[in-house]
Parts: structure tokens; C-alpha cells; sequence
């Protein structure tokens, strides 16, 4: 696999966040705040309810003007949990490794979340985080625009993440894609236990 650039998710690829983080509290504060929540369809997915809820929320209200105060109240909550964050097996010798590729983290924590999480564990990458002017995952938005951050040509970019969502992004923005950690993907989806492995899919050594 021949690779210009990387785009990586961040929670539960690189760092575990999303276990340590009460999105179920988070649910409570913005139904306080707003009262009933949208829906949206949205990727099937292995996290917990409470998690692809928060989620779905941001998806439905990309675009309208409570978004930015509704990641902000569960941004609060992912904050919360950077100091219980968990680095995901192999990400040392992953980020040793890809050193020299074009590479931004592109997640859909809110953006001082992922950047205390990343600067937590050590992990000194561009982040494009969830925000008001870009859809998030699974959209394509968040993705072209690291693709742009680093001046190579999204269709030129892969994609590693551990869910559906990164997945189903990769496809609508034109990335290639390698999945690590999980079993969300369909039939032909290279996938690889860890990071480690995940190396040897993109064409790097371990």
C-alpha cells in the first residue's frame, strides 16, 4: 500500500478515551439544556449507547445554531476523562514509525479534549477535532480538511480508525482506509489486531 498521508482517529486508536468518558451524563446535560434530542441515522457501531447517542446528537444538529453549545457541554465530559485516558498497544512504536508522513489525527472528541489527550500520552500531531463549520464523522468534512492542513490530496490520504464511522468517512471523502481493533467493517475492509499490525497493512515497519 503506497501512502502520502495519513489521517488517524484518536479514541480507542490511538488512545482509549471513550471508556473514561460519562457520556451518559452528558446526555442528561443536554436534555436539561434543550429538552428532547433528534436523531439521525448513523452508522451501526460496537461503542456503548450512551456513547453513539452523544454522538448522533452532533450529527443531527450539524449546521444549526445550538451545535456549538451542545459539543461543548459533552466536551466537558471528554475533558474529564483525558487524565484516565489509556494509550492504545503499539501506539509508540506506530507514531515512531510513521514519522516523516504527512499525518493529522482527525476524531470526533472536541478539539481541546483530543489535544489534551494527545499531548497527554506524548503523541505531538496536527488534530482536526470536531467543530461548528465542518460535519463530522461519517461525513467527509473532517477529513478533507487534514487532508488540506497538510497539503496532500484527500484521495492520496489513508484512513485508520478502529469503527464504522471512520470507515464510512474514508469512503465519502475518497480515502483509502485500514481498520484496527475491531470487527465494524464489511467484508474486504483490511483490518488489523493493533496499531502494530496495523503497520505492516499500510506498507511501513514495525
Amino acid at each position: 500500500m503506497s501512502v502520502r498521508g495519513l489521517l488517524v482517529d484518536l479514541d480507542r486508536t490511538l488512545v482509549d478515551v471513550q471508556s473514561f468518558t460519562d457520556y451518559g451524563a452528558a446526555l442528561v446535560d443536554l436534555e436539561t439544556r434543550f429538552g428532547e434530542l433528534p436523531s439521525s441515522r448513523v452508522p451501526a457501531t460496537y461503542w456503548r449507547s450512551a456513547t453513539l447517542r452523544a454522538m448522533e446528537v452532533l450529527v443531527a444538529w450539524a449546521g444549526d445554531p445550538r451545535w456549538r453549545e451542545a459539543s461543548e457541554l459533552v466536551e466537558a465530559h471528554e475533558l474529564a476523562a483525558v487524565e484516565a485516558s489509556r494509550p492504545m498497544p503499539g501506539v509508540e512504536r506506530f507514531v515512531a514509525a510513521i514519522a516523516g508522513i504527512p499525518t493529522v489525527v482527525v476524531t470526533l472528541m472536541g478539539p481541546a479534549a483530543a489535544r489534551a489527550a494527545l499531548d497527554r500520552h506524548g503523541i505531538d500531531l496536527p488534530v482536526v477535532g470536531r467543530r461548528v463549520e465542518l460535519r463530522p464523522k461519517p461525513a467527509p468534512d473532517q477529513l478533507v480538511a487534514a487532508a488540506e492542513l497538510v497539503g496532500v490530496a484527500v484521495s492520496a490520504c489513508t484512513m485508520v480508525g478502529d469503527s464504522s464511522w471512520d470507515h464510512e468517512a474514508a469512503v465519502a471523502a475518497g480515502a483509502g482506509f485500514v481498520g484496527v481493533g475491531s470487527t465494524d467493517f464489511p467484508p474486504g475492509v483490511p483490518v488489523a489486531a493493533d496499531l502494530v499490525e496495523a503497520l505492516s497493512l499500510l506498507g511501513f515497519e514495525a
